[in-house]
């Protein structure tokens, strides 16, 4: 009798499984991620104090648009974090730089921290 059960019970879990149409989805339906990302971008530059040293000039990486975190290494007293990648670029952005030459700092000769290489992150369009 047991096994009866269990056996109609397993069928009904799978037949109501298989019989969903539903597909699981990861959104933000209302787009709130992208709103934050968007009105802090707007007061904020893309880019830090730092040039990177084969261009001259602060030097966007493109990740994917999906992308929300980066990882920043402090070497010495530990300060690896996460921050949220805030900026994206839209299909216009033309710009061949981030400002005039000499505005920034070099890469130390040692440097203590990710955020010195003159390297940021910023989300590709969608």
């Amino acid at each position: 009798m047991k096994r009866i059960v269990l056996c109609l019970a397993a069928l009904a879990a799978f037949s109501g499984l298989a019989g969903s149409s539903e597909e699981a989805q990861a959104a933000d339906p209302y787009a709130v991620t992208q709103v934050w990302n968007h009105n802090f971008a707007q007061t904020r530059a893309w880019h830090g104090n730092y040039y990177y040293a084969p261009y001259g000039q602060p030097t966007a990486l493109v990740v994917p648009p999906t992308a929300h975190l980066r990882q920043t290494y402090s070497w010495g007293v530990s300060q690896n974090t996460n921050h949220p990648i805030y900026h994206q670029y839209g299909r216009n952005a033309s710009s061949p730089g981030a400002a005039a030459p000499g505005r920034f700092q070099a890469t130390p000769n040692w440097p203590s921290h990710t955020d010195q290489f003159g390297v940021y992150y910023v989300r590709g369009p969608w």
